[in-house]
């Protein structure tokens, strides 16, 4: 019996490519038991003992070679199973139990012409992506009651929380709920960053970040205030600055702040945490002559971000959505000049790497942000069908 949960076990890890680390652990308790039989007062003097793949599915044998007669092998008898150490076989099942727990990449999405509401992607690589069927909060927000620009993440309870723009102009709010389940929706409402700017034209793409320092969430968000800033090439209702709030529970906020003046109308952005006090923020410079996205650098969330790059991507794109996959920055954004979704690679956000080549992304996916969510969500998600 024990023989035929150790197997099953083995053969579930296989399906989440965790069989190397498994028979690692596994060879470590050959050794021991290597040791145990030994002091047990075995009559032929143990050589090896080790775990080997036979090529059958789901079958770890012990295999253990005596001096004198390397052709003797044990199989994987009940004795064997008896001496294993109770904490040792706990380990195992305790890695296993963690490993089948592990999280999925999703992506946010949209389709145009933004009406339709809350669509997801899922990835097992953060490299190719597929499409979650249905939608999963519909845009009732707002009088124009659509959904774009949509940024989640999850919070250290488990609760998914969502940021998204309500309204091409005439707003002065971004939605918010949040979720438990990624199915079910509570919470919504309109949080109204900018009532006290009477002059606002509108409230676009609200990202939220999580400030592990400070144990708090940051949402930034794009707005025009007509004759704020200086005019530049762009007209006085197309002349946007980043603003920001802090929230720890989502009911309460900090007065709105100015975020990011780079001198230039900015759009799009989205905080990058490095490492301590090494963040980046990628934005979209959105003055007419450029159109394109470039980073810039801070030791705090806040900023100021300094040192504007110079762009990184082709002219007409935007929404970029930033993901972290080994030890590389993955980069996506849409093409919209081109009518397609894109991306770069960077290890350091000074030198990218075009990688379209490399990456999948459904067709008419609108950029959204990528966040991790648990496999059992996942599953939860692909068993609704919702129409």
């Amino acid at each position: 019996m024990i023989k035929r949960h150790i197997n099953r076990l083995v053969q579930l890890s296989r399906n989440i490519k965790a069989e190397k680390f498994v028979y690692t652990v596994l060879s470590l308790f050959g050794a021991f038991t290597k040791e145990l039989l030994s002091k047990m007062g075995e009559r032929r003097k143990i050589k090896t003992a080790s775990f080997r793949p036979t090529g059958r599915s789901g079958e770890i044998p012990f295999r253990s070679t005596f001096e004198g007669d390397p052709s003797a092998s044990l199989g994987m008898t009940r004795t064997f199973f008896d001496i294993l150490s109770k904490a040792g076989l706990l380990l195992l099942l305790l890695f296993l139990f963690t490993s089948c727990q592990r999280d999925v990449y999703m992506f946010t999405s949209f389709h145009e012409p933004a009406n339709e509401g809350l669509r997801y992607l899922y990835s097992k690589d953060g490299y190719h992506w597929n499409s979650v069927n249905g939608i999963y909060l519909k845009p009732e927000l707002g009088t124009q009651k659509i959904m774009r620009d949509p940024s989640m993440l999850r919070d250290k309870h488990g609760v998914y929380h969502l940021v998204w723009t309500i309204g091409w102009k005439g707003n002065e709010g971004v939605g918010y709920a949040s979720s438990k389940d990624l199915i079910h929706w509570e919470n919504k409402k309109i949080v109204p960053v900018m009532e006290h700017e009477a002059k606002t034209v509108n409230v676009w793409a609200p990202e939220l970040f999580y400030d592990d320092v400070e144990d708090r969430f940051i949402i930034i968000w794009a707005s025009t205030i007509p004759y704020r800033f200086a005019k530049g090439v762009e007209a006085e209702d197309n002349n946007h600055r980043m603003y920001y709030t802090t929230t720890k529970d989502f009911e309460t906020f900090t007065p709105t702040k100015l975020f990011s003046d780079p001198g230039f109308s900015i759009i799009d952005a989205v905080i990058v945490k490095k490492a301590q006090k090494d963040y980046v923020l990628v934005l979209k410079d959105n003055t007419r002559p450029n159109r394109n996205l470039k980073v810039a650098f801070a030791d705090n969330p806040l900023g100021p971000f300094q040192n504007v790059s110079q762009p990184f991507s082709a002219y007409l794109t935007e929404g970029p959505s930033v993901v972290k996959v080994k030890d590389e920055w993955l980069i996506y954004f849409d093409s919209y000049g081109s009518k397609s979704y894109e991306a770069v690679a960077t290890k350091d956000f000074k030198t990218f790497e075009k990688i379209n080549d490399r990456i999948s992304v459904p067709e008419g996916h609108k950029h959204g942000t990528i966040f991790k969510a648990s496999k059992k969500d996942l599953r939860n998600l692909l068993k609704q069908e919702i129409k």
